[in-house]
């Protein structure tokens, strides 16, 4: 019996009773929906990737958003909204996931292997997420894990360390595949976050209620710029105010899903501290770049060209001092570092039976020195990688500073995820080369997470 299945309610490893679950808990019975449905029988695995919104091309494509929903005003209401908080961890330094944390990691664990990992190349050569494995994602509840039930999400309290989690978990399948998937969720929770009580009711329906025929729409943060020695927290891309507008001039890159999306939000410098900007997909102005990357192809990439975009000024999410900013661009960080490790588990788990399986000389390539040590190594720097990132992300669930955190584990998944790409192609020999094998496509995808920032939040 599958994981998946053995999580159907009542089933013997289901949640008996609302008291006895914690946060994770509620989580976990809503991601064993995907038991009763039929979302894994449909996925076409073998089938050649559907051609979703684009394909990029040699010549790539350049056009202007389009309007594809109307989202309903809510009644204005300057005040923030509900804020998710974070349940504390007890114990002095356990990073151990809880049983109903694993219990989640399983189920999304089963999900990347079933469903992402075999429609991985595909995807990445086509550099679009295929229908099904979007519509997979949607199924377990993706886009509102990080909201609370108070706002329509599934927990009774939003945990950095479950976002965190399911990260690592998805990129054990692919990281291009994990990142379309997690990207309209990024947008959920930062307007879960940092939104207004306005914003909350204008826009988190469309994620968590979608109605009619409608489906979750794709959303997209955009706080990379294609400058040199691009600064996060220092964009280029300016809002200025206009009465009681703002207009927003500048180029935003690696835009997750950009062709597609309905909703953005937009880094930008007001009033020389930088802010986050709510800009609808239907708003003049707005142009979409195709910008396909060396790695990460199936998250369909894109740049956003916004040429005086005019929003209304209360568009602007959280704090206008910059402190909303730099929260987002640490929890981005945090997201891409979860991403590197489970990327990075991925390749481990694949060149250690392939070393003890290929002979060389009349004997395994395991038997050899200099190929143990390597893969000695990718198993030790991506505990290291680990607990770095599994610290930060109980620090920020705990509501502590997590900067520190963030940017040792960044620094070290940046780093050490690149070796780790690298040995992997190289203990496969001129196996590593060739797109037979997938270790290729990961080592192009963990070079990713020293240069992205703001495609993913947990």
């Amino acid at each position: 019996m599958s994981l998946i299945h053995s999580l159907r309610p009542g089933g013997k490893h289901g949640l008996s009773s609302k008291e006895t679950r914690d946060p994770i808990g509620y989580a976990v019975a809503a991601l064993s929906r995907l038991a009763q449905s039929d979302v894994l029988d449909r996925v076409g695995l073998r089938k050649q990737t559907e051609k979703g919104v684009f394909t990029v091309t040699r010549a790539g494509f350049k056009t202007a958003t389009t309007a594809s929903r109307q989202f309903a005003r809510a009644g204005r209401g300057g005040s923030a909204g509900a804020r998710p908080t974070s349940a504390p961890r007890t114990g002095v330094f356990d990073l151990t996931p809880t049983e109903d944390e694993q219990m989640l990691v399983d189920v999304v664990t089963e999900l990347a292997t079933e469903v992402l990992r075999p429609a991985a190349a595909e995807a990445d050569e086509a550099c679009a997420a295929p229908a099904e494995v979007l519509a997979a994602g949607l199924e377990v509840g993706l886009p509102i894990l990080g909201l609370p039930e108070e706002l329509g999400g599934i927990s009774e309290e939003r945990s950095a360390v479950a976002g965190a989690l399911v990260a690592e978990a998805l990129a054990r399948g692919d990281m291009g595949l994990a990142v379309a998937s997690l990207a309209p969720g990024s947008v959920a929770t930062a307007i879960g976050l940092w939104g207004t009580e306005e914003q909350q009711q204008t826009y988190l329906p469309a994620f968590t209620e979608p109605s009619g025929d409608a489906s979750v729409p794709a959303a997209a943060l955009a706080l990379g710029e294609p400058s040199v020695l691009f600064d996060p927290l220092a964009p280029a891309t300016t809002a200025v105010r206009d009465g009681d507008r703002l207009v927003l001039n500048g180029v935003k890159s690696a835009v997750v899903r950009g062709a597609e999306a309905e909703l953005f939000v937009v880094g930008a410098q007001l009033d020389g501290a930088p802010v986050l900007v709510l800009v609808e997909s239907s708003t003049p102005g707005l142009e979409v770049v195709a910008d396909p990357g060396m790695g990460v192809r199936a998250a369909g990439l894109t740049r956003l060209v916004l040429t005086d975009v005019s929003v209304p000024a209360d568009a602007v999410l959280g704090a206008t001092d910059g402190t909303t900013y730099a929260e987002c661009v640490r929890l981005s960080r945090l997201a891409w570092c979860a991403l590197a490790v489970g990327t990075g588990q991925a390749v481990l788990d694949y060149v250690t039976p392939y070393v003890k399986e290929r002979e060389a000389f009349g004997e395994p390539i395991a038997h050899r020195q200099s190929v143990a040590f390597m893969v000695a190594n990718i198993a030790i720097e991506l505990q290291a990688m680990r607990l770095l990132t599994w610290k930060a992300a109980a620090r920020a669930a705990a509501g502590k500073e997590f900067a520190r955190e963030v940017g040792l584990a960044r620094r070290l998944c940046a780093e050490k995820g690149m070796q780790i790409g690298l040995d992997g192609v190289q203990l496969l020999g001129g196996h590593g080369y060739v797109k037979e094998h997938p270790v290729e496509r990961w080592y192009r995808d963990l070079r990713a997470v020293g240069v992205m920032e703001g495609a993913v939040l947990i």
